[in-house]
């Protein structure tokens, strides 16, 4: 049976169309599912008896409890979501003081295969819909008191672009969630086809996985750079201001002896000149056993970003979090936790 939870008040509309119900019904729904939100069409006590009955025989509300969940040593929990067979997916929530962040998925797997990445090495299973990307957010013990949204789960958001812009639409929206965009990070390694799009058509932070301003070392880690380069994505986003309060990151592993020397410190700075912008330092977490790389211990992360620091690049080191469940940066793999 076809769901209702994920979709806009536009596609509530089509519904209301495609039923004969009355078109402020599309209203009444959008109230039910996302400000009143509730699980059954039952509850909807506003629309006739007729209309819920109607509604009732060709739709569900869709929304799914987690699997399971495991809680980190530091707090972090890793919620685990089974969609249909065979296909599980993951979500994290960091506490951070007053903080409350929810790491969310948009896929199940991922094309991209970065070679740090668990999600890539797992496969790729397929695209979640706008319902499924926001189960995530809406089922989860600590749904009310979330404060901030990043898109840096499992998938590459752009890659499932169409989805991930009905979810914030449906998150920001007067009639969805109405939370503010300012609280939505979304991250991508630069899907420059639908950049255009995240930038123009919301008003969300955007993450940018760089992990080397080398072109050719960026291959050897990140295959994407063939199709779309770290060099041309930084020249997109310089079309862009970033001197309000949208907040511009680029994301970088550090890697010992590869990509933390002086060099690639001259080279950031370069690439990066002129942008209104964050170097976020990441703690790498072995996921594959042939990867060749080894992560940078603190003291070299600090060396690393003490100097771009004093060349006028802000930069900072991301704590790593939940790494015990295999929550941290990198180690995403529904894959693997359904099978636990």
């Amino acid at each position: 049976m076809k769901t209702l939870y994920g979709k806009t008040l536009e596609e509530l509309g089509e519904v209301c169309n495609e039923l004969s119900l009355a078109k402020y019904t599309a209203k009444q729904m959008a109230d039910w599912l996302y400000n009143k939100q509730v699980s059954t069409i039952a509850d909807m006590t506003n629309l006739s008896l007729k209309a819920r009955e109607t509604l009732s025989n060709h739709y569900r509300v869709g929304v799914e409890k987690p699997l399971t969940s495991l809680t980190s040593k530091d707090g972090t929990r890793k919620y685990v979501f089974k969609y249909g067979e065979d296909v599980f997916v993951e979500a994290v929530v960091i506490f951070d003081k007053a903080r409350v962040t929810l790491c969310i998925s948009s896929q199940a797997g991922c094309k991209l295969n970065c070679a740090f990445c668990a999600t890539g090495q797992s496969g790729f299973k397929r695209n979640l819909s706008s319902g499924e990307i926001l189960n995530a957010f809406r089922s989860i013990d600590e749904h009310n008191s979330l404060t901030n949204i990043v898109f840096m789960g499992m998938g590459e958001p752009l890659d499932n672009w169409f989805a991930v812009y009905k979810s914030i639409q449906i998150l920001t929206s007067q009639w969805g969630y109405a939370l503010s965009p300012r609280r939505i990070t979304v991250s991508t390694c630069g899907i420059l086809p639908k950049m255009k799009s995240l930038l123009e058509d919301t008003n969300c932070n955007v993450a940018i996985s760089l992990h080397s301003s080398d072109s050719e070392q960026r291959k050897r880690i990140m295959p994407v750079e063939k199709s779309y380069s770290i060099a041309d994505v930084v020249r997109f986003v310089k079309k862009y201001n970033w001197l309000g309060q949208r907040r511009l990151t680029f994301e970088y592993i550090v890697f010992e002896g590869f990509n933390n020397s002086n060099k690639d410190v001259a080279a950031l700075c370069l690439l990066l000149k002129g942008l209104n912008c964050r170097l976020n330092l990441i703690s790498y977490h072995c996921t594959n056993k042939s990867f060749a790389l080894k992560g940078a211990n603190h003291d070299s992360m600090t060396r690393f970003r003490d100097s771009l620091t004093a060349k006028g690049l802000m930069t900072t080191i991301r704590a790593s979090k939940g790494e015990d469940i295999l929550a941290a940066c990198g180690l995403l793999s529904g894959q693997q936790s359904g099978k636990r």
